[in-house]
């Protein structure tokens, strides 16, 4: 089964146990690295109106639930690895869902090639608008690049 397939068959899956626990699926990837084949699975805690810290418990249940899925439909054929974990600290921000939970957060972004001899940006998300991702640099100046540019775009872990 293709990639995109099984994204949206752990997708179907998530929101059917989403309606009885508190987490809300962030993405999914079916990936080969060297000669084995990984599904990765990153969920978020929801807690109230935010969201709250996967333990290793969260993901023990869900990688159980996803387990019992998997073999009961058994859509992919060669071995692979179920690995679930939460987004992290420095998740991507990939889909508008993500850019609208963290406006006025901390971001990074990592362009393919340089604009105005930068290849990396750092700001405050301020905004997103049909691709357009909107940050607030350090000297408070605004700066518009568009996400289809850029390689990486990602929360800024601050420590």
């Amino acid at each position: 089964m293709a990639g995109k397939k099984i994204e949206e068959l752990i997708a179907s899956w998530m929101q059917e146990y989403e309606k009885t626990a508190d987490y809300e699926l962030s993405r999914t990837e079916f990936v080969k690295e060297g000669a084995d084949w990984y599904l990765r699975v990153y969920v978020d805690k929801v807690e109230g109106e935010g969201y709250g810290i996967m333990g290793t418990d969260d993901c023990e249940a869900i990688s159980r639930y996803l387990s019992a899925k998997l073999d009961e439909a058994d859509p992919i054929k060669q071995n692979y690895y179920l690995e679930v974990s939460s987004p992290g600290m420095d998740r991507p921000l990939i889909t508008e869902k993500d850019f609208r939970r963290f406006i006025g957060s901390l971001i990074e972004i990592k362009l393919y090639k340089a604009l105005d001899g930068s290849k990396f940006y750092t700001g405050t998300l301020t905004g997103y608008d049909n691709g357009a991702v909107t940050i607030e640099d350090a000297k408070g100046k605004a700066i518009t690049l568009q996400q289809n540019d850029a390689a990486k775009i990602n929360l800024a872990v601050v420590f």
